[in-house]
């Protein structure tokens, strides 16, 4: 596959070109473009090089793709994960989803949420009578 092109787009994008630019120009086109990404590939490559260059040493390991967010995010994660407390956020989310399933099937139909539309029986909620306790009162130690 070529940019993320499969077979059948690639196949209709040759139609399609036969259609508009005809079977004699069409390979002089085709060649006008792939010169045309060669052409962009080396800029990009030269001007990377360059800002490398120009960073300095320290910052020979320097990625692009770590301007992205979501790399440079996965990246830190994945370094540092552990002494952020990755590894006890993921138990604490494992361990509420494995309770979510072990509900029984009523109560979880019971939860609608108001903002999706989504059907079924709300929540019935009573307060307390004075001087109740309620679920929040409970000592959590």
């Amino acid at each position: 596959m070529i940019f993320n092109f499969g077979p059948l787009e690639i196949a209709s994008l040759v139609v399609l070109g036969l259609i508009l630019f005809g079977p004699d120009k069409l390979p002089k086109m085709i060649s006008e473009v792939g010169g045309f990404i060669r052409k962009v590939r080396e800029f990009s490559d030269s001007t990377k090089h360059e800002i490398r260059n120009e960073l300095g040493p320290e910052f020979q390991d320097f990625e692009f793709q770590d301007l992205n967010p979501k790399a440079f995010v996965g990246k830190q994660l994945s370094r540092h994960g552990d002494e952020l407390g990755l590894s006890e956020m993921q138990e604490l989310r494992n361990g509420l989803t494995k309770d979510a399933l072990a509900a029984p099937p009523t109560l979880r139909a019971a939860h609608v949420d108001p903002h999706s539309g989504s059907t079924g029986r709300p929540l019935e909620v009573t307060p307390p009578a004075a001087g109740e306790p309620t679920p929040y009162d409970r000592d959590l130690t």
